[in-house]
């Protein structure tokens, strides 16, 4: 249940990131493909991401760690390349479609966090 939920959140992040940036692009604004995105995206950051983190170590290590920027842009990059209907206009665009990502997927984290932590303390009285 974890799993989806956090899909969702992901999904609306990517919708909500793609419509503030006019150099990213769903077709249609499809929440069909934002899901699409987000479960690509959920992959290739917990398979490829980790095989090109550790293949980058001493450029990582040389920027001091500004590279896993690049990282994640070609990360956005590649999934642009598999899923049609997402599309990013420049590398530039891709990185600052991961950092706004990560920023809207952190604020509905904390949001629906606070909905789970408001529940549970009214079930204890």
């Amino acid at each position: 249940m974890k799993f989806i939920i956090q899909i969702i959140i992901s999904t609306l992040a990517v919708l909500i990131t793609s419509y503030l940036l006019p150099g990213v692009h769903i077709a249609n604004n499809s929440f069909l493909t934002a899901l699409i995105v987000a479960v690509v995206l959920s992959f290739m950051n917990n398979v490829v991401k980790p095989i090109m983190i550790v293949l980058t170590i001493p450029v990582t290590i040389v920027s001091l760690g500004l590279f896993l920027l690049v990282i994640n842009a070609f990360i956005i990059l590649f999934t642009a390349k598999l899923v049609d209907g997402f599309t990013v206009d420049s590398f530039w665009w891709a990185l600052l479609f991961s950092l706004i990502l990560s920023l809207v997927t952190s604020i509905l984290n904390n949001i629906q966090k606070k909905d789970n932590d408001a529940t549970n303390n009214n079930e204890e009285f």
